[in-house]
């Protein structure tokens, strides 16, 4: 199975002046991940301007998700076909459009569909991202770089929001997808001048089969994800988007092991520490998404914050992962990956075990304290885990580990916030019938018979007290499954090593073949010509070729 086409021009070399262009990938890369948490922030305020359904308006999300996920398999093909450098600044001029397009959406039907249209630069930016900062930058400081790529993939879903809260609170909605328009439009500008330029690849067929089984399984299992709990685990729609998902990824996997030009080359799988990292990776981003998902919505429902001030409250761990990326990328270029890996699950495990104190009267000291021991965590050991995995490909095959990375973690956030609703659903339901048998007519408790008497306002009190309670208590049961799995990960990166910088292959000089001379014809007086004995034929290396010695 062939990996990827030949470049047709001279590849690009790392250079020693890469922080700039690293900064100016950083701002694509940091717009398009915070737009997938920003806009959960205005999704109600959208709701109630756009005229549409609770139901509806979730598709503002979801319609990204899906098309976010299908079209992450087609970057790596996108950026050879036109171009790395080329792809990424179209990438950045698309978001731009297809932002101010959302900003201007009259109703839900024309929001959805710009929606999926901002989707398809939004899914080629991070992996592009990746490919360009895998060229420019010497390997010897590549942690040093992913801890700077880390800002925008990492820190975005955290600060995104305290940036929305702000904006919906204080300004109109529609300025989250306009800020996005100078943005784009000036990274776009700054690429182009800052940004080498690099060839495209040689132009091979495209793998319209592995599209389509890969795109249709990735579109069931998130479609299925995210609709699971509202159409029911065990309806039937369900069932067949997860038995056809799979069945398609699967004869995807087929395709790609028997065509010539993958869309995505699975090799890459085979690679032990890149699966690994893959793993990891993923019960990282289950965490995280988790904790951000469930933890601003428990401190609105339970506590009575409004969406800014919720936000403020997440923004100290996004400040800290912030300070920890930089500084987790110069640890893995001196002393390697296990450590900061080691050491960063840990701290991670432990502080999800914190937020399992959820609860309706924790203080606002108790949040921000938790949620930095989990950044922390989460800063040391994110980008040297990744970083780590990808240096462990060969160079053919980084630009599809780069989209088999965003697969992952689009899938696992996804995986994670549907798998811990159906453990929410069934936990509430549960402490819900069990608490609230307290408050049945015949009840022998003397507070509930007294609360009786006061009326059916009194035990309406009581009742919400007790579903707050209870939705602690499944949340709480949420963190300790994430802290679990943090806590196994760590068996994981026991064994994580940095892969050892293979030595150029320097090539034998080219033989150079002396023909052989002419014979030479000795004339003794009074005699015919003789033929001397000619020279044999020598094949000598070029750097051992003589200039021949004069006769005396």
């Amino acid at each position: 199975m062939s990996t990827a086409a030949p470049t047709t021009g001279p590849a690009t070399q790392p250079t020693r002046h890469w922080m700039i262009p690293m900064l100016v990938l950083m701002v694509g890369s940091f717009m398009a991940v915070l737009d997938s948490s920003i806009v959960n922030t205005a999704i109600p305020t959208m709701q109630k301007d756009l005229g549409a359904a609770l139901d509806d308006i979730e598709w503002v999300a979801t319609g990204y998700t899906l098309a976010l996920g299908i079209v992450v398999t087609v970057s790596n093909w996108f950026s050879d076909r036109v171009g790395a450098t080329l792809a990424h600044r179209l990438s950045m001029i698309g978001f731009a459009f297809a932002s101010a397009l959302c900003g201007l959406a009259w109703n839900l039907d024309s929001m959805i569909v710009f929606r999926v249209l901002q989707a398809i630069p939004g899914g080629i930016l991070p992996v592009v991202t990746l490919s360009i900062l895998y060229k420019i930058v010497p390997m010897e400081k590549i942690g040093s770089a992913m801890g700077i790529y880390g800002l925008g993939v990492i820190v975005a879903p955290a600060i995104g929001p305290t940036l929305g809260g702000y904006i919906v609170e204080y300004m109109d909605w529609r300025l989250i997808f306009y800020i996005n328009v100078p943005i784009g439009l000036l990274g776009a500008v700054a690429a182009y001048f800052l940004l080498p330029k690099m060839p495209r690849a040689e132009t091979h067929p495209f793998d319209k089969w592995g599209f389509l089984t890969v795109g249709y399984g990735l579109f069931a299992l998130l479609l299925a994800l995210s609709e699971g709990q509202k159409w029911g685990w065990d309806s039937y729609s369900i069932l067949i988007l997860v038995v056809t998902g799979l069945l398609s990824l699967a004869l995807f996997a087929v395709i790609e092991n028997e065509v010539e030009y993958p869309l995505i080359n699975l090799k890459a799988l085979l690679v032990w520490p890149f699966a690994n990292s893959l793993l990891i990776i993923s019960v990282l981003s289950v965490g995280l998404f988790a904790v951000s998902f469930y933890l601003p919505q428990f401190l609105q429902n339970g506590q009575g914050l409004t969406a800014l001030n919720a936000g403020l409250l997440m923004l100290p761990q996004a400040l800290a992962m912030a300070v920890l990326m930089p500084l987790a990328g110069r640890i893995y270029d001196r002393f390697g990956p296990k450590w900061p890996a080691l050491i960063g699950l840990s701290i991670a495990a432990y502080g999800t075990y914190l937020l399992t104190g959820i609860n309706v009267d924790m203080t606002h000291a108790e949040v921000i304290t938790w949620t930095i021991v989990r950044a922390i965590g989460n800063g040391l050991a994110m980008m040297p885990i990744m970083t780590n995995g990808l240096n462990s490909l060969p160079k053919e095959l980084t630009g599809f580990g780069s989209a088999l990375n965003n697969i992952a973690q689009r899938v696992s956030s996804s995986l994670g916030v549907a798998g811990m609703g159906v453990l929410v659903s069934s936990q509430t339901a549960q402490l819900s019938a069990d608490q609230g048998a307290l408050l049945q007519s015949n009840s022998s408790l003397p507070q509930v018979q007294q609360l009786q008497e006061q009326g059916q306002g009194a035990l309406l009190g009581l009742w919400q007290q007790i579903q707050l309670h209870v939705q602690g208590m499944a949340y709480s049961d949420v963190f300790l499954v994430c802290a679990a799995l943090t806590g196994l990960s760590v068996l994981l990166a026991i064994g994580l090593r940095k892969p050892v910088a293979q030595a150029p292959v320097v090539e034998a000089p080219a033989p150079v073949v002396v023909p052989e001379p002419e014979k030479v014809l000795l004339t003794a007086p009074g005699s015919a010509p003789v033929a001397s004995e000619t020279i044999p034929r020598t094949v000598l290396p070029e750097a051992e070729v003589r200039q021949p010695v004069g006769v005396r």
